[in-house]
């Protein structure tokens, strides 16, 4: 830690605490569903908001109100605030309905819109009446009924007559503006004004800090970049009137004219040297932003510090400034540094004439090296100065500003969140980059908040995948570009959410139009005519006899165990329950050995969920889980050292979580279930050790079809180089030793791998034959993201994932710039079993990514909702 804080101090100062990479994958799916096409409007009950006068939002007219639990409010336990659609808190929903609504909201039954109706301010000025819309799964509509009907709440139904006095829009089909607009017609004059912007141009990096030649989408991308950043313009949905502002979604209105949004989602497929692109961005700033519109062609001494554009010419004073300019930087003082560990000659920030600060570049940590080798590759030795804030790290803003680029992780920024003296929080940076930006989708989880806290000029969100699993993950992006009225929740789920939850082709025409008016994307198809092809092919296998016995018998288990988690109300214990299951079924498709021999000690014999006390069971669903990459401890943010598991199936460095319950109050930090260290359990041994004890002594079904697939493959051309992933390494380890018997020379990359041995791994994988490695082992999650592995032209998926874009990406790994030869990728599939029915799921989540950035169509595709559990178990 910078400022020698114990972690565990650190971690327990938190206003709330972070979720775990597990944690927040089960945040996701409770957003998910409470969000998803299950959900229908049970009704809604007029309230008061209260409290006018303690806060400083306004309510101007008609007006969607954020509604926030509270649950630490000092005063009420079951506090609900009201904010207004620029975030700033009105008030708070009065005690009588907030003592029935937060139960409710707590246990995720009910999901809930506020909106303040256009109507004269009675003479209690300390109150406003709002319509609290209720929200609820069908099957739940009863209890929801009743709870508000005995909380003495009068809900106002469909077959009540006051039922058309509700603003909600699921009610209302269209709502007039002051202006006479509904809301699709604003949308669909928005899009009329993207449309008629001017065609991508390209423009050229300065060269005398980018040595490479950039592509031409490269030098269009550039072009879009700056002009994101240098808009005047108002956002989206804002007018100006008579000397005012007004958001014509919302109908907000201030005599202050809104910041532009100086930013947007750089959405490149992946691939397509989205990095090099930045790069040259982050270089114009060392020019102050001076950029040269001229026909006739620079040399390459002339423009040292000019970029060439084209079309105008612009002479006098703008040339003479880029002359001096030029004058300047040629005597620019220079002195070495030493960053991380590593001695870096560059130029002074303090000495130059950037008119800019810095850039911040927020990334995973496998990405770093995606970075600093790009530095070196794409840049002139000493032009751009960077620091890696990792690890061992100043504790010093001033010397972070000195830097042109520094990057961090999302991790380190969600662990110095609540730290008043972290230099991150202090700076107000230039420019802060997301980069593959999608880790940030649960927009609950401590890392969104942490991004979302930074202050910046500039704001990029970096990804080729910004839809992973459903449009939801879109809203956390919206809330980081400051993209109102839609980074408000309550809008969002309004204008966007629902209507694509209801199967209503609106949804997705606004989302379109959302992303058109935000986002660039280039598909490696259309933007790269000379990439070598990419086919897929999916290979089906045959389970083995004892494989498909094994299989049925535990999928028959299985499917009493989901069909009553579906039934019955969803908890946390039921979640890892059926997520450890579902994880066995997938792994006997792959090998057996991955699975313990008595593989129906998993099931519990009675109820579902009930864990506590079962040590057993404990022991083998955390075996489950740790197959997953990049668990890290929720307390110290790194992998867990003498790992265990809570009774409530969480895991903590051993150290970290005992000095954490005897800190504070003994309870688990993510779900607050009582804890003392008889709660806790060891891990069982090291994957390695369970690898080579593994339940069957000869190779699987898969893997004998793999063998044979890399043979032939080898037979066709012996210096051809493959990479076989997997999410289980586990499996990787497995692989190992048929592969040399085949006489395959053979290399692993995994999460178990510090950042410096990945680089070391892809290098060596870069040696060309006879000396260097054929195959590549590759934990799917480990090399999904920010490497280059264009040296291999096969590929082989062991098993599919459920979110085909963390496939997509490791795909992407070798079918990028750089490749020279066609690229072939193999899926390797059990025939009759889950794994083809997550293809169907795949495919929903891809349907639905690919209508984001279409055009319009049929739209008649809902989202992906809880039934994809029944899809997945044949119920």
């Amino acid at each position: 830690m910078v400022d020698g804080r114990d972690p565990i101090e650190v971690f327990m100062s938190l206003e709330r605490w972070p979720l775990s990479p597990l944690e927040v994958e089960h945040e996701e799916d409770s957003s998910t569903a409470s969000s998803s096409g299950e959900m229908y409007m049970v009704g809604f009950v007029i309230v008061n908001v209260v409290g006018l006068q303690y806060y400083s939002g306004t309510i101007s007219g008609r007006e969607i109100v954020g509604l926030q639990r509270e649950p630490l409010n000092q005063y009420d336990s079951n506090a609900i605030k009201v904010l207004n659609t620029r975030s700033v808190q009105v008030g708070h929903i009065e005690r009588s309905a907030s003592r029935v609504l937060a139960p409710l909201l707590d246990a995720h039954i009910i999901t809930v819109d506020g909106i303040v109706p256009k109507v004269a301010r009675p003479g209690n000025r300390y109150k406003l009446p709002c319509q609290v819309h209720i929200f609820a799964r069908l099957e739940a509509f009863g209890i929801v009924k009743s709870a508000i009907t005995n909380g003495g709440l009068y809900l106002i139904g469909e077959s009540n007559p006051s039922f058309t006095l509700s603003e909600a829009e699921v009610v209302k089909e269209k709502r007039s503006t002051p202006q006479g607009r509904d809301i699709d017609e604003i949308f669909k004059l928005l899009d009329e004004k993207v449309s008629k912007k001017e065609q991508l141009k390209a423009l050229e990096p300065p060269k005398n800090i980018i040595k490479s030649k950039l592509l031409l989408h490269q030098k269009e991308g550039l072009w879009w970049l700056v002009q994101r950043e240098k808009s005047e313009e108002l956002p989206p949905f804002w007018e100006e009137k008579e000397g005012n502002y007004v958001n014509v979604l919302t109908n907000y209105s201030t005599d202050k004219r809104p910041e532009p949004i100086r930013g947007g989602i750089f959405a490149d497929d992946m691939g397509l040297g989205k990095t090099l692109t930045l790069l040259s961005l982050i270089a114009l700033d060392k020019c102050g932003g001076v950029i040269s519109e001229r026909d006739d062609e620079l040399d390459e001494e002339e423009d040292t510090c000019a970029a060439s554009f084209s079309k105008r010419k612009r002479r006098g004073k703008d040339s003479r400034k880029a002359n001096n300019l030029r004058k300047k930087q040629k005597t620019e003082q220079t002195h070495t540094l030493h960053v991380k560990g590593k001695s870096v000659f560059s130029p002074d920030r303090r000495s130059g004439n950037s008119s800019s600060g810095p850039t911040l570049v927020v990334c995973p940590p496998a990405v770093f090296s995606s970075w600093t080798s790009q530095i070196e590759e794409h840049t002139k030795s000493g032009s751009l100065k960077s620091y890696i804030y990792y690890g061992e790290r100043t504790g010093d803003a001033n010397e972070l500003e000195k830097y042109d680029i520094v990057l961090t992780t999302y991790s380190i920024l969600a662990s110095e969140d609540t730290w008043i003296d972290s230099p991150i929080k202090k700076i107000e940076w230039w420019r802060v980059v997301l980069d593959e930006a999608h880790v940030i989708k649960n927009v609950k989880a401590q890392q969104s908040q942490a991004v979302n806290n930074l202050k910046a000029n500039r704001r990029w969100v970096v990804t080729g995948t910004p839809i992973q699993n459903n449009s939801f993950d879109l809203y956390s992006l919206m809330a980081f570009l400051r993209f109102e009225p839609l980074s408000i929740k309550a809008y969002w789920n309004s204008l966007i959410q629902r209507p694509l939850a209801l199967g209503d082709e609106k949804g997705v025409l606004r989302l379109q139009v959302l992303m058109s008016t935000m986002s660039l994307r280039r598909t490696k198809e259309k933007a790269l005519t000379g990439l070598p092809s990419k086919s897929i092919e999916t290979f089906f296998v045959e389970l083995s006899g004892e494989e498909r016995e094994i299989y049925d018998q535990m999928e028959s288990e299985a499917k009493k165990i989901v069909d009553q988690y579906i039934a019955s109300d969803s908890s946390m214990k039921n979640y890892w329950t059926v997520l450890s299951v579902i994880v066995r079924l997938r792994q006997i498709c792959i090998d057996l050995a991955l699975c313990p021999s008595d593989l129906r000690s998993l099931l519990p014999s009675n109820k579902i969920g009930d864990v506590q006390g079962n040590q057993q069971l404990l022991d083998k669903m955390l075996s489950a889980l740790q197959d997953d990459e990049g668990i890290d401890c929720p307390i110290c943010i790194f992998p867990p050292t003498n790992s265990v598991i809570t009774c409530c199936g969480h895991i903590f460095c051993k150290s970290c979580i005992l000095k954490t319950i005897k800190r504070a109050k003994p309870c688990c930090p993510l779900c607050r279930h009582p804890l003392s260290e008889s709660d806790l359990f060891f891990c069982p041994p090291e994957a390695s050790n369970a690898a080579n004890s593994g339940s069957s002594s000869t190779a699987s079904s898969k893997v004998n079809a793999l063998l044979k697939l890399l043979v032939a493959s080898r037979d066709e051309s012996p210096s051809r180089k493959s990479i076989v992933f997997s999410q289980f390494r586990k499996m990787l380890l497995l692989l190992e030793e048929p592969l040399k018997a085949a006489g395959f020379k053979i290399l692993r990359l995994d999460g178990s791998m510090n950042a410096k041995k990945r680089c070391q791994v892809i290098k060596e994988f870069d040696t060309p034959l006879p000396e260097g490695p054929t195959i590549l082992l590759a934990s799917l999650k480990a090399s999904g993201a920010g490497i280059n592995l264009t040296a291999a032209t096969r590929v082989y998926l062991m098993e599919p994932w459920w979110n085909p874009a963390v496939e997509e990406q490791a795909m992407d790994r070798v079918h990028r710039i750089g490749q020279k030869e066609d690229v072939k990728i193999v899926r390797m599939i059990a025939r009759s079993t889950i794994e083809e029915r997550i293809l169907e799921l795949q495919e929903k989540k891809k349907l639905l990514a690919r209508k984001a950035f279409g055009k319009k169509g049929s739209q008649d595709q809902r989202e992906i909702s809880v039934d994809d559990l029944r899809t997945l178990m044949h119920l």
